[in-house]
């Protein structure tokens, strides 16, 4: 069925923005303005206002996306009924996943999901959880997968398992054979930190708040984008730093870094399922979420 130009339509709108939406649909921004003038001649009306910075909806442009949001759903629901009915399951799915999931959990996911379904084209995307928040609310992705608390009344939240957050150090720290370390000797610690937005850095504070700890009160060493530079900074003796379990298996299993509990707090968090309330849910989604709900995320060192 040929909902293209409405799907272009809705994210042009969705992301007030020709130039976000050729990134979403993966099209050049002339497409885009293609496919928009095409549907503007159709019905005789312009259905955007355009200014230097974004676009906005006109009123007649107010009612096609009312009614096109509930096409696109129609459309959706029939493609699942009649794929259910032939006993196919195709189409796209798009998912968004936070760093740690999307680099130490998802792959495999995906390595099984494609055993099973193979005419399901997977579109995947990683970032921090407020980017995979942010995608999800312009309907970027159909489903995400983050860590940390979520608090969107646009988004539901399905809570999918529980993951700890260990201290690491390098073999030759003083504490590398520890079992005793309290939380607040490391305030004394080179602390390395993550970015702002990110789920670990979310969960770090709260929990280090819960202990009466601020984190202006830690000795930043340095902030650093991504998992996998923390660790090589940790390696190097740049600082410690408190990361998943997942992220660390390679380096524990080798001796290069050592993973330690505190003796009084534990550093919890959730991986949550994130998708849009008002959406609908695809076959591919649907059947991808049967997968995530048999395969477990927690990992434990």
């Amino acid at each position: 069925m040929d909902d293209h130009k409405l799907k272009v339509f809705c994210s042009v709108a969705e992301t007030k923005s020709f130039s976000k939406a050729s990134k979403a649909m993966y099209l050049t921004q002339p497409a885009i303005s293609l496919q928009i003038r095409s549907l503007e001649e159709d019905l005789g009306t312009k259905l955007f206002s355009r200014s230097n910075k974004s676009v906005s909806l006109t009123e007649t442009g107010e009612i096609l996306y009312r009614h096109a949001k509930k096409i696109l759903s129609y459309y959706g629901a029939i493609e699942k009924e009649i794929n259910e009915a032939t006993g196919l399951v195709k189409g796209k799915l798009m998912i968004g996943a936070s760093t740690t999931l999307a680099t130490y959990y998802l792959p495999n996911v995906i390595v099984d999901f494609k055993k099973s379904y193979p005419d399901i084209l997977i579109d995947f995307e990683r970032g921090n959880t407020r980017k995979i928040i942010d995608s999800l609310l312009h309907t970027r992705i159909d489903l995400g997968l983050v860590e940390g608390v979520v608090n969107d009344h646009r988004l539901e939240v399905e809570k999918m398992d529980s993951d700890e957050l260990l201290l690491i150090v390098n073999s030759d720290h003083p504490w590398a054979d520890r079992q005793d370390i309290s939380i607040h000797e490391i305030i004394d610690q080179p602390y390395i930190m993550r970015e702002e937005g990110s789920g670990t850095r979310q969960v770090v504070e709260s929990t280090l708040a819960r202990a009466g700890i601020h984190a202006e009160q830690l000795n930043i060493a340095m902030l650093l984008g991504s998992t996998e530079a923390i660790k090589t900074a940790v390696e190097n003796g740049l600082g410690i730093s408190i990361i998943s379990g997942w992220a660390v298996q390679k380096e524990v299993k080798f001796g290069v870094l050592r993973a330690l509990s505190f003796k009084d707090i534990r550093f919890k968090r959730d991986f949550s399922l994130v998708y849009q309330k008002k959406s609908f849910r695809t076959q591919p989604a649907e059947k991808f979420i049967e997968l995530l709900n048999r395969t477990p995320m927690a990992y434990r060192i």
